[in-house]
């Protein structure tokens, strides 16, 4: 196929994919970025389309394709993060400049700080942006170990600014 072709035929069919999109997403902001994304990748692998195919099919694939990737990469991220850790970061601003700020701020490095080393240093390197395994390496500890001891942390953080 042409790539004026292709590209004509790309442009033809965004209607029909932004209603598959918004089927998919029931948000017509999310479905344009959908679509969006769809023509990027289809246009980055033109290379890899067959021209004896049918191209509408090529496309509701790649868009079907990128939209459950996307989801399972979202449900995969809320996970990592415990809903009780969410809510404090979101209600503690600690970007704020006010002197109110500085005091939070303070206090939790104090708690922070109050851990026990052999939980404080694993969690201090992770916020830092250790990953797991540079951690494990560098403290000479197994992987299993550097996870369940930053859960921990999280944990007791919690624990401890919940009390105050």
């Amino acid at each position: 196929m042409e790539a004026k072709s292709f590209n004509t035929e790309l442009v033809c069919l965004e209607p029909a994919l932004k209603r598959y999109a918004y089927s998919l997403t029931l948000n017509m902001e999310d479905a344009k970025d959908l679509v969006q994304e769809t023509l990027y990748k289809a246009l980055v692998n033109e290379d890899k389309f067959d021209a004896q195919t049918n191209i509408k099919a090529w496309l509701y694939t790649i868009l079907r394709n990128t939209f459950i990737n996307d989801y399972r990469r979202k449900n995969k991220s809320e996970k990592i993060f415990s809903n009780d850790v969410k809510d404090f970061v979101l209600k503690s601003k600690l970007a704020d400049s006010s002197p109110e700020s500085d005091v939070n701020f303070k206090e939790l490095t104090f708690i922070v700080n109050s851990l026990e080393p052999e939980f404080r240093i694993p969690f201090q390197m992770h916020d830092d942006g250790f990953k797991y395994q540079e951690i494990a390496e560098e403290l000479g500890l197994q992987l299993g170990t550097v996870k369940s001891r930053i859960h921990f942390s999280r944990k007791k953080l919690i624990d401890m600014i919940g009390s105050k």
